[in-house]
C-alpha cells in the first residue's frame, strides 16, 4: 500500500472531499452498501446517507465489500428518504434521483453544479415516489442492451464516477 501513496484514515478524513452525498433509499443487500461505501472512498465522496431499511454499519456482510471504508467515509443514517432530503435542502444541495421516469434526463447531459445530493432507490421498487417528488431532477444512465436497469453498486460507481471526472 505505500508504493501505491494511498491516504490513511486519518488523512482522509481531513482532505478536502467532492461537494457529494449519495442518498440510499431502502437498499436490501448488504454487499451494496459496501460497494457504495467502497466507491465513495475511492472518490472523496463528502458523505453517505443510508435511509429506512438500508443497513448501517458496523456489519459484517457490508464490511465484506466495504473492506475499511465505513470508517473512512462520513456516514448518517434516516428513518426516512424524505428526512435526508429535507436535511439536504436546506443545506442548499441539489437533489438528483437517479431513476428511470418520463422526465428524466441522460447522465451524458448532466453537469453538476455546486453541492449535489444523488438519491439510489431499492433493488426491486427503485427510487421511492415521495423521494421523487422532493427531487429537483432525476437522472438516467444511457442503456442500449436488453436489460433495463443496472445493480445499484454499478450504478451508483457509474455516476459518482461522472460527477468526480467534471469536478476535478
Amino acid at each position: 500500500m505505500d508504493e501505491l501513496n494511498r491516504l490513511n484514515v486519518n488523512e482522509f478524513k481531513k482532505i478536502d472531499k467532492i461537494p457529494l452525498v449519495v442518498v440510499l433509499d431502502n437498499i436490501r443487500s448488504l454487499n451494496n452498501i459496501g460497494s457504495v461505501f467502497r466507491t465513495a472512498d475511492a472518490f472523496r465522496v463528502e458523505s453517505v446517507f443510508l435511509c429506512g431499511i438500508t443497513a448501517c454499519p458496523p456489519h459484517r456482510d457490508i464490511h465484506k465489500t466495504a473492506l475499511g471504508a465505513t470508517e473512512s467515509v462520513d456516514w448518517k443514517y434516516f428513518e426516512t428518504t424524505t428526512e435526508a432530503i429535507n436535511l439536504l435542502r436546506n443545506e442548499q444541495y441539489t437533489i438528483i434521483g437517479i431513476e428511470q421516469t418520463v422526465d428524466s434526463i441522460s447522465l451524458l447531459k448532466y453537469k453538476p453544479e455546486g453541492k449535489t445530493a444523488i438519491i439510489l432507490g431499492n433493488e426491486v421498487e427503485g427510487v421511492g415516489i415521495e423521494a421523487l417528488e422532493l427531487c429537483d431532477y432525476s437522472v438516467e444512465i444511457p442503456q442500449e442492451g436488453t436489460k433495463h436497469s443496472l445493480n445499484i453498486s454499478v450504478c451508483t460507481g457509474i455516476v459518482i464516477w461522472h460527477i468526480y471526472a467534471q469536478l476535478i
